[in-house]
């Protein structure tokens, strides 16, 4: 039948043309289902790598648990010595357990490959985390060193805080505020620390005035004197009192003394004992605590005291007629009016009869317009 023929001659170019894809992307397929069947070869090697990556950190974890068992109790003052041990210790071992893992994970991997392969990017690298690098060793070096530990009070530039942590990377320090700061350990190590509690004690000192017509000997024998009564002062140490110079209007002079705990809390509260002992010993011997203070004069306002050189405050002349001050209102009208023996009963308002000349028309006045 010619209808059998067209069907039997479209199956075999059919045929042909799936035989001959076949054929073009096979090569393609291969690869595939080889790399397939090579990792499904290698699950059980990938399961042995993560259990041995599991271990070696079980083994990290144990080692920083036997060195604080070991040392704590032993190196109380060198904790930041037991912190690196944990630290480098622990990273060790994670590290050959993440070679070891490799080379039960990855076929033909070796050591020697690796160092190779690091030697090569190792100048990459090093531009790239140069920073991190040396935060590292800073860290290091600190925790090595030891210029300050957990629990101190330090300043560092504008930041001043006791340290929580010190890290490999950066130091934690929290503020006495409430806040946390964190600092990376390159600019620590390269920048000047204050550590307020290096030392058991710590000297505080306030600078005070008194009268220039006081008695200086009485007054530091009155302040030494109440300083014996406040707690907070070390009996270790005498206190000292010096002249430090001169203000516009006080003898200034500085108080020096010594606490027990040099603690930031422990400095205020002495610091506030001492203050308020001083403020009263002083005025309850007659010394006198002068501060500025300013007077404000109005032109023509004079008083009964005016004149008497025992009573006068403001140095004004006194008034012919030896009455009582003048109010504003009464000041002003009678420089409006010259008259001085009376004023309208309620008036407090300017007179509107009187004609004003400013300072600013009588510049206009003397200075008229050019002519164009």
């Amino acid at each position: 039948m010619p209808i059998d023929n067209t069907i039997q001659k479209a199956g075999d170019v059919t045929t042909k043309v799936i035989d001959k894809t076949v054929q073009h992307y096979g090569g393609i397929y291969a690869p595939v289902d080889k790399l397939i069947d090579q990792s499904m070869e290698r699950i059980p090697y990938l399961i042995a790598a993560v259990l041995v990556l599991v271990f070696f950190w079980l083994i990290g974890r144990l080692f920083k648990h036997l060195v604080k068992r070991t040392f704590n109790g032993r190196v109380q003052r060198r904790q930041n010595l037991v912190k690196v041990l944990n630290r480098i210790g622990s990273a060790v071992i994670l590290f050959i357990g993440i070679l070891v893992a490799m080379v039960v994970a990855i076929p033909g991997f070796t050591t020697a490959k690796m160092i190779g392969g690091l030697g090569i990017g190792s100048v990459a690298i090093g531009f790239a985390f140069k920073d991190m690098f040396q935060n590292m060793l800073s860290g290091l070096f600190i925790l090595i060193a030891e210029p300050f530990r957990i629990g101190d009070q330090i300043v560092m530039g504008s930041y001043e805080g006791v340290v929580e942590d010190i890290q490999v990377r950066a130091t934690n320090i929290r503020t006495y505020d409430g806040r946390r700061i964190i600092i990376p350990n390159a600019d620590i190590y390269t920048t000047p620390v204050i550590v307020n509690t290096a030392f058991k004690r710590r000297r505080c000192q306030v600078d005070f005035g008194i009268g220039m017509s006081d008695d200086v000997e009485k007054a530091k024998k009155e302040v030494l004197k109440a300083l014996e009564s406040c707690s907070t002062v070390t009996a270790n140490s005498t206190p000292t009192i010096v002249a430090v110079g001169f203000s516009d209007y006080a003898l200034l002079l500085r108080l020096r003394w010594w606490i027990e705990d040099s603690a930031q809390v422990d400095m205020v509260a002495s610091v506030d004992q001492v203050l308020i002992a001083l403020k009263y010993a002083l005025t309850n011997a007659g010394i006198d605590l002068p501060y500025p203070t300013s007077q404000v004069l109005w032109h023509d306002q004079t008083e009964e005291v005016d004149g008497d050189r025992q009573r006068q405050r403001e140095g004004w002349p006194a008034r012919a007629d030896q009455k009582n001050p003048r109010s504003m209102a009464r000041a002003r009208y009678d420089l409006r009016k010259g008259n001085v023996d009376s004023l309208p009963a309620g008036r407090t308002g300017r007179d509107t009869s009187a004609t004003t000349v400013s300072s600013r028309d009588a510049s206009e006045a003397a200075n008229p317009e050019r002519d164009e």
